[in-house]
């Protein structure tokens, strides 16, 4: 897989709003919010779509999740609700090769999301 700029925010070669990191995961603000809060939770190890998963990144996906319930305890919006999506391709929406859990909180989210974006034009 090819450096992308989640392999950089990795390696502390671009600067990112961090909010959790452990050995095996990083979760940072995203800087194209779509939500007044909106991060992205990644895994250290370089995995470009859900396709690429294999049966011993199990535990890794589970731990993205786990990071993502935590961060949303401790920031407060947990009782409310959030979303948890990943995209997986081009017509899925992905735009960057390394997968990312994206956490979407402080607003009401429609659904299914794109009958919700329709409402809102």
């Amino acid at each position: 897989m090819s450096e992308t700029i989640f392999t950089k925010i990795i390696n502390k070669s671009i600067p990112a709003d961090i909010l959790y990191e452990d050995d095996e995961a990083l979760a940072f603000s995203d800087i194209n919010p779509q939500a007044p809060v909106h991060f992205l939770v990644i895994p250290k190890k370089p995995i470009a779509t859900l396709n690429d998963l294999h049966s011993d990144d199990k535990a890794l996906i589970g731990h993205l999740y786990w990071v993502a319930s935590h961060l949303a305890k401790q920031m407060g919006f947990a009782a409310q609700g959030y979303r948890a999506v990943m995209n997986c391709n081009e017509d899925g929406g992905q735009t960057v090769y390394h997968i990312h859990l994206h956490i979407l909180a402080g607003k009401a989210m429609g659904w299914p999301p794109y009958q919700a974006q329709l409402k809102t034009l």
